[in-house]
């Protein structure tokens, strides 16, 4: 680990004792949905060789709901982003190894559980912010990540796993398309997100049963086979559907 790091978290020690709520942090695996692949951001310290998640403390005078919110708009940029708290990690010895070389005292270095968060997010929206603390915030590939820090490999699995049981009941191409898409870019990011083939007239009916799209009378141009229909999600339908459950299996 660089000095420059060392240096920047003894400064911040005091300043977090003051104003942060002890022994809770805050973890977010953002997924974004980009040229056919599903994306998680994921940010390097400076001086570090493995990449974590963004994450951060809670304040004293903070919901937890809005801490996260802030945590994630901070790293990105975006506002009205899906949240869903999904775990805690806690174990004893999470992030000892990566503060060893720190004074016990050091706030960064007293143990912490995590409540993890997974986010879904509309790729193009997203401008990642590299702050002080790190040297790089970026996309990465879910099928070629980088080596993790402290437990965060745990947690990005864990999320997702639960991203994959969300898909049996919430409608969740929402907030990781844009607005028009087509249908076989709907099966896509389903297939990716479930690591499966499905079966193209079945994920229509499925689709088209749930009543949640409305099929626009747009299609999309520039491929070399017949041009596919657009299809944008029917908000209230959508709201509906997100409260209630879409009571389905992939």
């Amino acid at each position: 680990m660089k000095k420059e790091l060392y240096d920047q978290l003894l400064e911040l020690s005091p300043e977090y004792k003051k104003n942060y709520l002890p022994s809770i942090s805050i973890d977010c695996v953002v997924f974004g949905f980009h040229d056919a692949s599903l994306k998680v951001l994921l940010l390097k310290l400076n001086g570090s060789k493995e990449w974590g998640l963004p994450g951060g403390y809670l304040h004293k005078d903070e919901d937890l709901n809005e801490a996260a919110n802030r945590i994630l708009k901070d790293r990105t940029g975006a506002q009205d982003i899906y949240l869903n708290q999904f775990k805690t990690f806690g174990k004893r010895n999470r992030s000892e190894a990566f503060f060893k070389d720190f004074p016990d005292d050091l706030w960064h270095k007293q143990r912490y559980v995590s409540i993890a968060h997974y986010a879904l997010i509309d790729y193009s929206t997203v401008n990642p912010v590299v702050d002080t603390l790190s040297e790089a915030c970026e996309w990465k590939d879910i099928n070629d990540l980088p080596e993790f820090m402290m437990d965060h490999e745990d947690i990005f699995n864990a999320a997702l796993l639960q991203l994959r049981r969300d898909l049996n009941y919430k409608p969740v191409g929402y907030n990781l398309l844009p607005e028009k898409f087509t249908m076989p870019e709907l099966q896509k990011l389903y297939e990716i997100i479930l690591d499966k083939k499905l079966n193209r007239g079945n994920f229509y009916r499925k689709m088209t049963r749930y009543a949640i799209l409305e099929k626009l009378n747009e299609t999309r141009k520039g491929g070399a086979h017949k041009a596919p229909d657009l299809y944008k999600f029917d908000e209230e339908k959508y709201k509906a559907a997100l409260a209630n459950g879409l009571q389905e299996s992939w």
